[in-house]
């Protein structure tokens, strides 16, 4: 009896990571994709989409969340990179892509409080049906693609870390978003064009 109760422990437990930390996504945009625009609902009530800022050169937008501890440790970092580069052309769109039923600390009220708490100067997007999540191929909370303006559409330029150390900013040796940024800026390839994202997976609906 014993052993079909912990077999049947073991069953659940597999099922619920399979659910909400392994369960495969499709493998989502490469560097040079052209990104679909997107409309998901702001922390302020309003819809927001790329094609909403026509002005801006490109953007970085990040896949984040309230309750990650990598999101948290770098929630700062994220700010100041909208503030170095947003008026370069470059803004911050930052999505929350987590099931608040997994994980309640992502609620859009609580998204409202603390975007509202730590003054986010960018949008902060519930990704609802995580759909754009699972097309863009994010997996991590953080997890950054920069996107650059050619022509009329948005091609994906960087994708992964935004540096080398998740633990401690003053630590860090290389920014590697703000180097891709620094490169694309300057009219060259960013280099590296992909890193490993660091964090927290995110929290997935149930099948």
């Amino acid at each position: 009896m014993k052993r079909l109760l912990f077999f049947c422990v073991a069953c659940l437990a597999l099922m619920v990571l399979g659910s909400y930390v392994t369960r495969p996504v499709s493998p989502g945009y490469q560097v040079g994709d052209k990104a679909m625009d997107f409309k998901l609902k702001n922390v302020d009530g309003k819809l927001v989409s790329l094609a909403d800022n026509k002005a801006a050169k490109g953007f970085i937008v990040v896949f984040t969340c309230n309750t990650c501890p990598y999101a948290q440790a770098y929630e700062n970092r994220i700010i100041q990179l909208h503030r170095q580069f947003a008026p370069k052309g470059y803004p911050v769109v930052a999505i929350n892509a987590n099931d608040p039923v997994a994980s309640p600390g992502d609620s859009f009220a609580a998204m409202q409080a603390r975007a509202r708490s730590h003054t986010y100067p960018f949008p902060y997007l519930q990704d609802e049906t995580q759909q754009v999540a699972k097309t863009y191929g994010a997996t991590r909370t953080p997890h950054l693609y920069v996107l650059t303006r050619q022509g009329t559409d948005l091609v994906v330029s960087y994708i992964g870390a935004i540096d080398d150390n998740s633990e401690d900013a003053k630590l860090v040796k290389t920014k590697y978003v703000e180097n891709a940024l620094n490169d694309i800026l300057a009219g060259k390839p960013a280099t590296p064009n992909t890193t490993r994202a660091i964090g927290c997976s995110i929290k997935w609906k149930r099948a």
